[in-house]
């Protein structure tokens, strides 16, 4: 059976995949103060977005929404986070959306694991390489670990029991008269 293209529903994911990029860029551009630098939420909407979204969407959200936060008001790591960041936000959605279909839960687990991994280690390396040193890198590991793990345990909340991903099917696949 072919599948009929809904121009609807694309606009309607194009809409809700902006507003993800737009609070993403918030939430990459402000932080909270901690010592040697600050703790940013924005793992919970790049996990939140990939878990939802299919690849090409969840890096628009995940890597370029990151870049542009970064752009704006700290532009020195933009280019890593916009690789680190895509290719998270690529992999998680991929594993959720193409592994273990017989359980939907344990793809996404596997998903958000394989993602904070990318993350903290992108990141470790990337702090070390090319914008920081490696003292710097190790410094903020546990803060890379805590920002990774609060996307990792807020985005399935956020997924299953707010039922974000009901509301956006819901609002993608509605019918217009």
């Amino acid at each position: 059976m072919k599948k009929v293209y809904d121009s609807a529903a694309a606009l309607r994911h194009l809409v809700i995949v902006a507003m993800f990029m737009a609070i993403n860029v918030a939430f990459s551009s402000f932080g909270i103060p901690v010592p040697g630098g600050h703790l940013y939420l924005n793992d919970i909407i790049i996990c939140t977005a990939a878990l939802l979204f299919d690849p090409l969407s969840s890096f628009l959200v995940g890597g370029v929404g990151s870049f542009l936060g970064d752009l704006f008001f700290y532009p020195t790591p933009m280019f890593v986070t916009l690789v680190v960041r895509g290719v998270q936000a690529i992999v998680v959605s991929a594993i959720s959306r193409y592994a273990f279909q017989s359980d939907k839960r344990i793809a996404n687990g596997i998903a958000l694991g394989v993602g904070a991994f990318i993350n903290v280690v992108g990141y470790s390396f990337g702090r070390a390489l090319f914008y920081a040193t490696p003292a710097s890198a190790v410094m903020k590991l546990p803060y890379q670990l805590v920002m990774a793990l609060i996307g990792v345990v807020i985005a399935p909340l956020l997924i299953y029991k707010a039922d974000v991903g009901k509301l956006y099917h819901k609002f993608v696949n509605r019918k217009t008269v």
